[in-house]
């Protein structure tokens, strides 16, 4: 008997791959793997060159088309246009977040205000915004996902008002689950562990991150793209129908641990905790 993939006739937008490295990129392979035909908005000329040589490799020619979500009006005229194209949208992987990284060091009290404005503007009313957009062309059982990190939860060296940005993204991904779900469309955050992704870079010691979240992590490993992307599958598939307003952890259990894993305190001839 042949079985059907998850996705097949479903139709939707990734907002936010910047390049193979990307989460965004694990996601879309993921979807195309399951059937699904997607969309890939690009933010400029220079960013669409960079999408051009992934969208070749998906099984399901992609729509590539431009917007740039610190211009509403281009927000509106993406969805606009795909829910000409389609007539429904199925599905938005929202996968976008910036913040001056130089602003990343330090204090997190000497951000300026102008960073604050577009470090939220861009990380979470860019959410907000792509919610409203799409939802006259959502289709009834559709779903939302955006990407978190626990930044959002905790405080961690080098994220700064990034955590601000993504405590607020998690409390916007509640209230559009509310609004959203009156017309029976899911909304969730995916809050993955730390991946080396082009956004990543901008993080001081992010390999350091990368080692403790390791050692540490209850499954003693770093997070993939590409569980992350099978991850973020199960909440825009059938697989996820009855899950809305959540914000689930996929990172090997790391979000659990309150105390360093003690066997693992000194490793590689390097002290990390001493007792």
């Amino acid at each position: 008997m042949t079985v059907e993939p998850l996705m097949a006739g479903k139709k939707g937008l990734i907002m936010g791959l910047a390049n193979d490295k990307s989460i965004a990129w694990g996601i879309a392979q993921a979807l195309d793997a399951q059937g699904a035909e997607i969309a890939i908005s690009y933010q400029n000329e220079a960013l669409e060159k960079r999408v051009i040589p992934l969208a070749e490799k998906l099984s399901i020619e992609p729509t590539l088309i431009k917007c740039d979500v610190s211009d509403s009006k281009s927000v509106e005229d993406c969805f606009k246009a795909l829910g000409e194209k389609w007539g429904k949208i199925d599905f938005v992987v929202h996968a976008i977040g910036f913040s001056d990284k130089d602003q990343l060091k330090g204090r997190m009290i000497d951000t300026t205000l102008d960073n604050f404005l577009n470090t939220m503007h861009i990380s979470c009313y860019s959410f907000i915004e792509a919610c409203r957009c799409a939802s006259p062309y959502m289709s009834e059982k559709g779903s939302i996902v955006t990407l978190s990190y626990l930044g959002s939860e905790r405080v961690l060296p080098n994220y700064n008002i990034m955590g601000v940005a993504k405590a607020g993204l998690e409390a916007a991904v509640r209230y559009a689950s509310v609004d959203m779900g009156r017309q029976g469309v899911r909304v969730n955050a995916i809050s993955a562990g730390p991946i080396k992704t082009l956004a990543a870079s901008g993080i001081g010691d992010f390999r350091k991150i990368l080692r403790w979240n390791e050692l540490n992590a209850p499954l003693q490993a770093n997070v993939t793209q590409e569980q992350v992307g099978r991850a973020t599958l199960a909440l825009l598939s059938p697989l996820g129908e009855a899950i809305t307003g959540e914000v689930i952890h996929v990172d090997n259990g790391y979000n659990v641990i309150s105390m360093i894993n003690l066997a693992n305190a000194k490793e590689s001839g390097e002290v990390l905790c001493e007792f």
